[in-house]
């Protein structure tokens, strides 16, 4: 596919708009192209999310102001408890396998996610979740442990697909992995690994999200989901006409694609930001003053814009982005670009020392941290040419940072994943509420792990706190609490933002209808209709 759209890159150009009479048409094919291929269809990543929120539909979705509204539950209640949820499921609701939509099916997902379906539901879900009763056919209930009042808003990822109970159980997990059974606006059809997945209209959908632009099956017969992993490739494809629609525009093309005419759609994800989380058990950075060296060491801000030609925003903020409900500016603004305390904090911790290269040594040793980072999913290009900059701008404070391309094949398979392999871990969580610091600073206990906690710090006041914080129903009192949380974080230099992640869509002007999710900010191609 890349040698194939690469051919288009000479041409194009204005994108060509439409007659002003140009009337819908039913049908057609979108050809969309994507960044990157996951493994599956359905799992714990954003990247699967994105394409299983074509296919299996969720309990709940998102309003634009981050409410939670029907989709599968048609309504649900909650316990004065807070330890039971209820839900009524809609009813006349079918798998496409022609398997009806029940309780005790959606019961049989959720234990299926926790029992190791889906990692990511399961990080969420674990330390609340205890059992799923179905009390008839479209009555649900979700039993917790200890309250969780934003659960309706969590179960609105696309994490949270629902699948057909009978597909589960009988067929193979490659073929659950590689075309899911859901009750969705689409069906797969057939996926050629490394090239696209195709996308079929699903003609009895009956099931949107009360969100939805329009009642009523999809309006396209087919998507062409390509895997174009070249940015300059993908934005060739776009204005030659090769594709209707493509995500992750470049920083550098952003400007230019929407001048010309082409429909531009952004969203800031919720979660943790693209941020440095530094490893506080192994390596220099169990001093905190060296972590705070480090975070004033750089002008971050001025990274970002230059790097980010205003499209991508800086984000100071370590612990969650700034669309995050309960975000803490000023933890945002802890660390300023300030380069000589960044060299006082380190002479202090005894770097007093610098060799004929201009790093800080100790007793002989060089100060060298190792980032690696998973080059081309969670780092893209803009991402990387960010963390050359970090390691361009720590090096006048006397840092040697060892920047390390991972391909996804060893980062998803463990590389760098240990204490002694690491000195800082880059990356993003997606999360709808600030939620995502139980996740990611949960403590990682013997009999507890969590591997999520990339800095494997083990705080149990940070934990109580976050804890304190998820089981609040008063949202004012919950993100007061999350901002104590994040504060914290910043204090204690455990983690630095760079930039919030962005989810960004350019759709020819031949295709309307095509939206973001609030969730995550992937493409909805329900509503999406050409016209003509």
């Amino acid at each position: 596919m890349t040698v194939l759209l690469a051919g288009c890159a000479g041409g194009g150009g204005r994108a060509v708009q439409p007659a002003a009479d140009a009337q819908p048409v039913t049908g057609g094919t979108i050809v969309y192209g994507h960044q990157q291929e996951p493994a599956c269809v359905f799992g714990g990543w954003i990247e699967q999310a994105y394409l299983s929120t074509q296919v299996l539909d969720d309990l709940t979705s998102l309003d634009t102001d981050g409410r939670a509204v029907p989709w599968l539950a048609q309504s649900w209640q909650t316990s004065a408890d807070g330890l039971t949820w209820t839900f009524d499921l809609k009813r006349g609701v079918e798998f496409t396998d022609g398997t009806p939509l029940t309780a005790a099916a959606v019961a049989y997902n959720v234990d299926y996610w926790m029992d190791g379906g889906n990692s990511t539901a399961q990080v969420w879900l674990g330390g609340y979740y205890e059992s799923a009763t179905a009390l008839d056919d479209h009555t649900l209930q979700l039993h917790l442990s200890r309250p969780y009042p934003r659960l309706d808003v969590t179960l609105a990822q696309g994490y949270f697909g629902i699948q057909s109970q009978h597909a589960l159980q009988t067929r193979s997990a490659q073929e659950n992995c590689e075309a899911p059974i859901g009750s969705g606006a689409f069906t797969v059809d057939h996926w050629d690994r490394g090239q696209e997945i195709v996308l079929l209209r699903n003609p009895d959908y009956t099931s949107w999200p009360a969100n939805s632009q329009h009642a009523g099956p999809a309006y396209v017969d087919r998507i062409d989901w390509r895997f174009v992993s070249n940015p300059t490739t993908r934005v060739a494809s776009l204005r030659a006409g090769e594709t209707d629609a493509i995500y992750d525009v470049p920083a550098v093309d952003y400007a230019a694609v929407g001048a010309d005419g082409f429909q531009e759609l952004k969203h800031v994800t919720k979660g943790r930001p693209q941020q440095l989380s530094f490893n506080t058990v192994a390596g220099p950075f169990t001093d905190e003053s060296v972590r705070k060296a480090f975070a004033y060491s750089l002008d971050r801000r001025k990274l970002v814009e230059t790097i980010g030609q205003g499209v991508i925003p800086y984000e100071g903020n370590g612990a969650v982005s700034r669309s995050t409900p309960g975000y803490s500016q000023a933890a945002a603004d802890t660390y300023d670009h300030d380069l000589p305390k960044a060299i006082s904090l380190l002479e202090a911790a005894g770097w007093d020392a610098v060799d004929e290269e201009g790093y800080r040594t100790k007793d002989g040793k060089r100060l060298t941290v190792r980032l690696p980072y998973n080059s081309g999913t969670i780092i893209d290009a803009d991402g990387a040419a960010i963390l050359q900059g970090v390691q361009q701008e720590a090096r006048a404070a006397g840092f040697e940072v060892d920047l390390i391309p991972v391909p996804p094949s060893g980062f998803f398979g463990g590389a760098y994943s240990k204490p002694a392999e690491r000195d800082i871990a880059a990356g993003y969580w997606t999360s709808v509420t600030a939620g995502i610091l139980y996740v990611n600073w949960r403590q990682n206990l013997e009999a507890t792990p969590n591997y999520s906690n990339a800095a494997f710090y083990n705080d149990p006041v940070l934990e109580d706190l976050i804890l304190q914080a998820n089981s609040t129903a008063d949202v004012e009192a919950q993100n007061a609490l999350y901002r104590q949380a994040q504060q914290y974080i910043a204090d204690h230099a455990l983690s630095i933002g760079l930039f919030d992640r962005l989810s960004t869509l350019a759709v020819s002007p031949r295709l309307k209808g095509v939206w973001q999710e609030n969730a995550q900010g992937g493409p909805v191609f329900h509503d999406a209709h050409f016209v003509d």
